[in-house]
């Protein structure tokens, strides 16, 4: 199963028009929950629900703004790295939306340059 544990910028459209947003996934076993930052007027919004698989579906509550749930639904690709899928508001409205893995997990980069330079050193020493 994916963990989608961290931080993800990603965009949606409605009618066309993009909307980037921040989102911070925290992930315990299949349950998702967090918070997104959009990048417009409707400002701040928490997030709750589930993994399964490379299958993502969650549902979006806008804290002051907007008493509309927005449902989100997605696939997670093979690297874990980006989510893309649909987003719907009842009947209303629904679009599209897509999120890259934020590149500052200093963890997670640490230990992919530990492992590149590993063959590189064990080949240039005592030789």
């Amino acid at each position: 199963m994916a963990d989608l544990s961290g931080i993800w910028l990603g965009t949606y459209w409605q009618q066309g028009i993009p909307t980037r947003f921040e989102v911070t996934f925290i992930q315990s076993g299949n349950t998702l929950a967090g918070n997104i930052l959009d990048d417009g007027y409707l400002g701040e919004a928490q997030i709750s629900g589930t993994v399964v698989g490379r299958g993502v579906s969650f549902v979006k509550h806008y804290l002051t703004t907007s008493p509309d749930p927005i449902s989100y639904t997605g696939t997670i690709s093979e690297d874990e790295n980006y989510l893309q899928g649909q987003w719907k508001i009842s009947r209303l409205s629904s679009g599209t939306w897509e999120a890259h893995r934020r590149g500052d997990n200093l963890t997670l980069e640490l230990n992919n340059k530990i492992v590149e330079k590993v063959p590189l050193l064990s080949s240039t020493m005592g030789h």
